[in-house]
């Protein structure tokens, strides 16, 4: 496993982290604890020391499982977790004012329920879970997280990005109180390239890197005959002829498999540590499978200059959430 610097903080974080949603339930359907604490142990065993989870995935659940393996490891794991809007708006929309989302008590209160949940003193890393540049001039918001700072509550201060909006937060990178974002970046969505990627690599912000295999997309896995469990939120995020689409998009990716890649996991995930500005991509890991084939791609080495030219050419502009 590769270690990379998460921005300002100094933590070193493995390359490739542990998406936690997924084993906190309730929308992904399959999800049973003892299959996630073996996953979660098994990425530690090999190098992954950085564990994204949120106060909502599974209401607390998915928090409570990685306090458990923190608790149970012997190796040094750093967690980051996200206090979730208030109105519970993903993503964050725009004219809703900022104490309808993040009021400085409720930042500071889903905090403390965190640090319940983790049952730690200190949380690593706390992120705003969606985000509106509308909101950089809410003194509330920046009191909270001096607040939590000075106390000794968190360490470092992110924000998880708007689904497809890497640019939306420019003006909250400007204030200088943000250490780290969480953005989607991956084959297909390469718009954190543009402005965010540039700015974070000029001033020491740390990238973790979200949705790098496009909720299974980028996996060569989605055809059009796939079926979801019926209370999967995929059935939503693939409704439609959106199977057919991801697959017509994937086959024109498989040409490019070869001596750099040789599957369409490997390539995404290599894809997104080609660039500097990363420091650590959390695909969700539900199952060993996962864990071992997904931390298998740190290993130092690059794609060539050549096959990421080709891949620029894969940028598909949509959004599956919001449309």
């Amino acid at each position: 496993m590769q270690f990379r610097s998460l921005g300002k903080t100094g933590a070193q974080v493995s390359e490739i982290g542990y998406g936690a949603w997924g084993i906190g339930g309730e929308m992904w359907q399959g999800s049973e604890d003892a299959q996630s604490m073996i996953a979660l142990r098994r990425a530690v065993e090999l190098g992954v020391n950085f564990f994204d989870t949120a106060l909502a995935y599974g209401n607390g659940h998915s928090e409570m499982l990685v306090g458990k393996l923190r608790r149970s490891s012997v190796e040094k794991i750093i967690i980051a977790t996200k206090v979730p809007p208030k109105n519970r708006q993903w993503p964050a929309r725009a004219g809703v004012p900022f104490n309808e989302t993040f009021p400085r008590d409720y930042i500071i209160e889903s905090t403390e329920q965190s640090l319940k949940n983790l049952r730690v003193d200190t949380i690593d890393v706390q992120q705003l879970h969606v985000w509106s540049d509308e909101w950089v001039g809410a003194d509330e918001i920046w009191e909270a997280v001096r607040l939590l700072k000075s106390q000794g509550k968190i360490k470092a201060f992110g924000i998880s990005i708007n689904d497809h909006a890497a640019g939306s937060a420019l003006k909250a990178a400007k204030t200088g109180m943000v250490d780290l974002f969480q953005v989607i970046y991956n084959i297909f969505d390469q718009s954190p390239e543009e402005e965010l990627f540039p700015y974070c690599l000029a001033n020491n912000i740390g990238i973790i890197v979200r949705v790098p295999l496009d909720e299974g997309g980028l996996t060569g896995r989605i055809k059009p005959e796939t079926v979801f469990p019926d209370r999967d939120w995929r059935n939503n995020y693939f409704r439609g002829d959106r199977k057919q689409q991801v697959y017509d998009r994937v086959q024109k990716l498989k040409p490019l498999l070869g001596a750099e890649a040789k599957t369409l996991p490997e390539l995404a995930l290599r894809f997104i540590l080609s660039n500097p500005a990363v420091s650590t991509i959390i695909p969700g890991m539900r199952n060993i499978a996962n864990v071992e084939t997904n931390t298998a791609v740190s290993d130092g080495k690059h794609l060539s200059e050549k096959l990421l030219k080709e891949l620029k050419k894969h940028k598909w502009v949509r959004n599956f959430y919001g449309e």
